[in-house]
């Protein structure tokens, strides 16, 4: 006899926006390299010496921080949903091992090719033609890179650097390749060779961190984003069921806002949702308890909806500008959009989702 697992909640995906759910309910420098001018610089401080608010996060230690904080058992590993079944008011995940489980909320935080999406009726994705490299570099000695995001703008590429520590660095390299390009990103070693090509310009302490990042540490993919009209027009949540994170809102990294993003849906997902559980009366009928989830979910994606829409359309934009090829688009580009784009990444992310009650 086949064993069903009951659950009141279960998400779909321990990434950013999955674990923060989780937690949430548990608890309750720009240069322009087409002029080789300076244009700007983001600092980290504010103009007393102290943090100004903006930080260089390792994801895979942000994302083993927020798991640690749950209890043993809460992340089930290897479970890859293959079919979402409505039984009643419930959903029953089929998982690939067998394993099936009844919930009465379902949450898809399963990334980019998510399969909650995908059932609430989203499409798959639309690549940009773009390519991001990204690489994570530990040092033996103290980098110099000093505290703040730095930022190089060339022909028809971008590329950053920031320090996480005084030995660790991230850097990323963001252009449109050619199709014999695209085939590098299976090749770590000609991958790093066809980066620092791109970068003869670029100053010897950025290039000296990228040439020391192990090619274990390099990363290239195709770029992603939703439009944004169909978060306008789709079904954000639908009865029991929502999406968030990269499941919902795949975008460009041009405003570094992803990872943001999904943490702040965390915070609001668990708030609303908290409410509903938190405030549910002892004798409660199944369907009572049904609509609560289903006015919970909604508000959730009201609260959200037009953040996501704002953050989609603008890296969108930032992307197509950095990217274009084009000498005009350049020309301005270099001398006077570079010091309005750097200022976007701190001033999307000066954003309030509240705290959970």
């Amino acid at each position: 006899m086949e064993t069903v697992i009951e659950e009141d909640i279960v998400i779909v995906g321990a990434g950013i926006a999955g674990l923060t759910t989780s937690l949430g309910l548990y608890r309750h420098v720009t240069t322009s390299l087409i002029t080789g001018q300076q244009i700007s610089t983001t600092s980290f401080m504010d103009n007393k010496g102290k943090h100004g608010g903006a930080y260089e996060v390792r994801r895979k230690l942000l994302l083993e921080a927020l798991a640690n904080e749950l209890p043993s058992g809460t992340i089930r590993y290897m479970s890859k949903v293959v079919a979402i079944q409505e039984s009643g008011l419930s959903k029953i995940l089929h998982l690939a091992d067998g394993t099936t489980i009844k919930t009465k909320v379902l949450i898809g935080c399963d990334g980019v090719n998510s399969v909650v999406a995908k059932w609430l009726g989203f499409k798959e994705a639309s690549y940009v033609e773009s390519y991001v490299t990204r690489g994570y570099v530990e040092l033996k000695d103290t980098h110099e890179l000093e505290p703040m995001f730095k930022e190089y703008l060339g022909k028809g590429f971008r590329v950053g650097a920031v320090p996480c520590d005084d030995k660790c660095a991230y850097w990323f390299f963001t252009c449109t390749p050619s199709k014999q390009d695209k085939e590098l990103a299976e090749d770590p070693a000609k991958l790093k060779q066809y980066v620092l090509s791109k970068l003869e310009e670029i100053p010897s302490y950025v290039r000296f961190i990228i040439e020391n990042t192990n090619l274990d540490a390099l990363h290239s993919a195709p770029l992603r984003y939703r439009h944004p009209w169909e978060l306008i027009m789709g079904n954000i949540s639908k009865n029991n069921v929502c999406v968030a994170g990269d499941a919902l809102h795949p975008m460009a990294p041009y405003l570094a806002q992803g990872g943001c993003c999904a943490l702040e849906d965390g915070v609001v997902l668990a708030r609303c949702l908290g409410e509903v559980f938190s405030k549910k009366p002892k004798e409660e009928e199944e369907e009572e308890e049904y609509k609560r989830i289903e006015e919970g979910l909604k508000k959730y994606a009201k609260e959200r909806r037009w953040r996501w829409v704002d953050l989609i359309t603008t890296s969108y934009i930032v992307g197509s500008i950095h990217e274009s090829g084009s000498k005009f688009v350049n020309f301005f580009k270099g001398r006077l959009l570079a010091a309005f784009f750097a200022a976007l990444p701190l001033k999307k992310s000066n954003f309030d989702c509240g705290q959970l009650k």
